[in-house]
């Protein structure tokens, strides 16, 4: 299982500078290949291979007077650079082949020098980690890093990040084995929403804590003050950096909240079982403000990433199930209601329910009779679920029948906490 581990950078004035050289090569290259395959494209030539790009605009530009400088820097980004280009076509002939599952993906642009986000990666002939602590990096030097933490296996690679607001990052990669935790009894379902973040099949409420809505204030005096900056002024360049922090604080905040919470998830339950919502048709309505900042898609992509690694299980529930319109002690399906209908009561059997609690234990139900019938599952009815986490299972909704609704693949990857 591949891990990254991220740690602060700080660079010396000289070394930024040299990364900054570096950043600036690395795109060149980027750029100059690129523009080589849409040459060769237009002409009916065949299609560059990647040593062949190589050779042109690494080696041989090297030795040209317009691409002398490329000799001041480390070839191990610049070969890096040529192989993100490989990425992004082989991910957009993978998407329009239909490999590649998810939003379609576009052919690859040039890079821009004005992007506010850098990025250079070295492979294990590019960088040391050096016994005083600091990380070594061709023809960079050795850079302080802030070790928060320990690395659990010898790094295959570090990526060097320049973020908008100014910080320098190292993220290693990292192959370690899965560590599961053990077994535990206890299941749950979970009912997300914006007045209350989730709702546990136990009863048990997690906040928002809104953590965009309460930076507001702040974002916009510094908003303001870079509006009334003169563009091109260095005073405007020292705002936008401002603002850029700002928005920083409340992602990195958010991001530590989500880390926290879906570790406690993953520690105390064998199996979560989420919805499957339409963040992205969410985002474009009136609550698109409050559903970016609820985070809701990297809540779920955390619970699935630390579920592989620590040997658990997440379970999505299709998005038509009607979990807010049945009864979760009777079955009796009431209809859809109103969002401000917050408590109902039951049409079958009379009782009275909380709507995002109800919702919950019918996920919880939907999730597990999923789980129950997928591959690899008991065959006997009645036969105990499977404790061991299965993250690659599929299951068939139980009311796809009626629904029209596709079976669900559930797949994690090991990401890990940055």
């Amino acid at each position: 299982m591949h891990l990254r581990y991220s740690y602060r950078l700080y660079p010396t004035p000289s070394q930024r500078v040299a990364l900054a050289r570096t950043f600036g090569c690395a795109r060149v290259v980027y750029n100059d290949a690129l523009a080589v395959r849409k040459e060769a494209r237009q002409a009916g030539l065949p299609y560059p291979k990647s040593t062949d790009l190589q050779k042109l605009v690494i080696t041989a530009a090297r030795k040209t007077a317009e691409r002398a400088w490329l000799a001041t820097v480390g070839v191990d980004p610049l070969i890096q650079s040529l192989r993100d280009l490989d990425a992004a076509y082989r991910n957009f002939f993978d998407s329009v082949s239909g490999k590649r599952a998810g939003r379609r993906v576009g052919l690859p642009v040039f890079k821009s020098r004005k992007h506010s986000r850098q990025s250079l990666r070295f492979t294990r002939n590019g960088f040391r980690i050096r016994g005083n602590g600091k990380l070594n990096l061709a023809k960079i030097g050795n850079v302080r890093v802030k070790w928060s933490r320990n690395l659990p296996a010898e790094p295959s690679s570090v990526t060097i990040v320049l973020d908008p607001a100014g910080r320098y990052h190292a993220s290693f990669v990292v192959d370690v084995e899965p560590s599961h935790l053990p077994e535990v009894p206890a299941e749950v379902g979970i009912d997300l929403g914006l007045t209350t973040y989730a709702v546990l099949s136990n009863g048990d409420v997690i906040d928002n804590p809104r953590f965009l809505r309460r930076a507001e204030k702040k974002l916009r005096a510094a908003q303001r003050e870079l509006s009334r900056k003169a563009k091109g002024s260095k005073n405007r360049a020292k705002a936008h950096r401002r603002v850029a922090k700002a928005h920083a604080k409340v992602a990195d905040t958010r991001m530590d909240w989500l880390h926290k919470r879906t570790t406690r998830l993953i520690g105390e339950n064998q199996a979560v079982y989420l919805e499957d919502l339409n963040v992205r048709g969410l985002a474009r309505g009136r609550l698109a403000k409050s559903v970016h900042d609820a985070g809701w898609a990297t809540f779920r992509r955390l619970l699935e990433d630390k579920a592989a690694r620590y040997g658990r299980y997440v379970g999505i529930v299709h998005r038509a199930f009607p979990s807010s319109q049945l009864c979760a002690d009777c079955g009796h399906r009431d209809g859809p209601k109103p969002l401000q209908v917050r408590q109902w009561a039951c049409g079958g059997c009379g009782v009275l329910h909380d709507r995002d609690l109800n919702a919950a234990r019918n996920i919880l139900a939907a999730g597990q009779a999923d789980r129950l019938n997928a591959s690899g599952g008991p065959v006997s009815p009645g036969a105990a679920i499977p404790h061991q986490a299965r993250p690659v299972e599929r299951g068939t909704h139980r009311n796809a029948s009626r629904t029209g609704a596709p079976p669900h693949t559930a797949g994690a990857a090991g990401i890990p906490r940055p």
